[in-house]
């Protein structure tokens, strides 16, 4: 039952994930980096602070008794973490968000997965344990069905014939981008998983269930400090500092910080509840990551179908995304069953 109420717990973070980007439609006047900087600021800086505040008790002891080299690899992994989210809105720029999200998405979740327990050596054990076979043909099944995803969306965009990146479209630029995000991006769970000698503590002192939430103080962190240093240079080649203080008529400062504040909120949302799911996940944890990469890209895809962003899509372009969502349904109750058989 644990293992079900995992999946729960990670499909409540990744439905947050999917809908995250939807406030950054009302906002206006404001560059890429002041929306970007305000809302990275909330989930990657403030809330895993207040929220590992609320949720683990004697934090000050917690974090004087955990291994400071614990500290520093979740840290680093998370400034890596940034590194690949600024690739991946470059990548976006000369091949697509199609393309993008299913070759870097694609790569994250597979590598993802992978990497814990390849780096500690427990990678043919954990293959020779019970449903070990259902977990790798889940992940192999939803970066098959992620791949689709991209094809269908690819099919999409030349339907509305609104892709804004044929004028400076290169694979040649895009195709290391996007490699470059999907390695950056698998780094998070990595993060997590070095993370553990500090969940441990915690844990001794009663956290229980939340004592992943700790983690995110370091791998949160690290995240925002690059992506501050990004934001940061466009700010200074673009001029733009002053659009947190904008004055004048239609002055949308307030709309614009509340906006970006729900996105940092929904985006936080995703970690915690992934924390949530990810201690419950048994023997198969290293799963959690692509259980969370599958289904956001399943629950942004019926996003989007609610949102009537397909309306206008022809049947084989809806035809190829449906078959994809089946795919993914597939891989997620492939992997659920793998955790769940691992369980017994």
């Amino acid at each position: 039952m644990e293992v079900i109420t995992g999946v729960i717990y990670h499909s409540v973070g990744a439905s947050c994930a999917a809908m995250c980007y939807t406030p950054q439609k009302k906002v206006a006047k404001w560059s890429w980096q002041s929306y970007w900087l305000v809302q990275a600021a909330v989930c990657w800086l403030l809330l895993p602070l207040v929220i590992a505040w609320l949720t683990i008790p004697q934090i000050g002891t917690v974090l004087r008794e955990a291994p400071a080299d614990a500290m520093i690899k979740t840290f680093v992994l998370g400034v890596a973490y940034g590194i690949g989210g600024t690739a991946f809105g470059m990548a976006i720029r000369y091949v697509g968000f199609s393309l993008t999200y299913a070759i870097a998405v694609g790569i994250s979740c597979v590598l993802g997965t992978l990497l814990p327990p390849l780096v500690h050596g427990q990678l043919t054990a954990l293959f020779s344990q019970n449903g070990a076979s259902w977990i790798m043909a889940g992940i192999i099944i939803g970066a098959l069905g992620i791949a689709l995803c991209g094809v269908a969306g690819r099919y999409k965009e030349n339907d509305l014939r609104l892709n804004a990146t044929i004028g400076t479209f290169s694979l040649a630029k895009g195709l290391p981008l996007c490699f470059l995000a999907g390695v950056l991006s698998a780094v998070y769970g990595f993060s997590i998983d070095q993370g553990e000698p500090i969940a441990a503590v915690a844990e001794k002192y009663g956290s229980g269930n939340f004592r992943i939430n700790i983690v995110y103080i370091f791998s949160n962190t690290g995240a925002f400090i690059s992506t501050l240093i990004y934001c940061i240079y466009l700010h200074r080649r673009e001029k733009t500092f002053g659009e947190y203080r904008q004055i004048g008529p239609n002055n949308r400062l307030l709309v614009n910080f509340i906006m970006a504040i729900i996105t940092g909120c929904l985006w936080y949302s995703q970690f915690f509840f992934y924390g949530l799911g990810h201690v419950r996940m048994g023997k198969y944890q290293y799963s959690s990551w692509a259980i969370h990469m599958i289904m956001l890209v399943l629950f942004s895809s019926v996003a989007g179908l609610l949102m009537r962003e397909w309306a206008r899509s022809r049947p084989k372009t809806i035809a190829t995304l449906v078959l994809a969502l089946i795919i993914l349904v597939t891989a997620v109750l492939a992997l659920t069953y793998g955790n769940y058989i691992g369980s017994l």
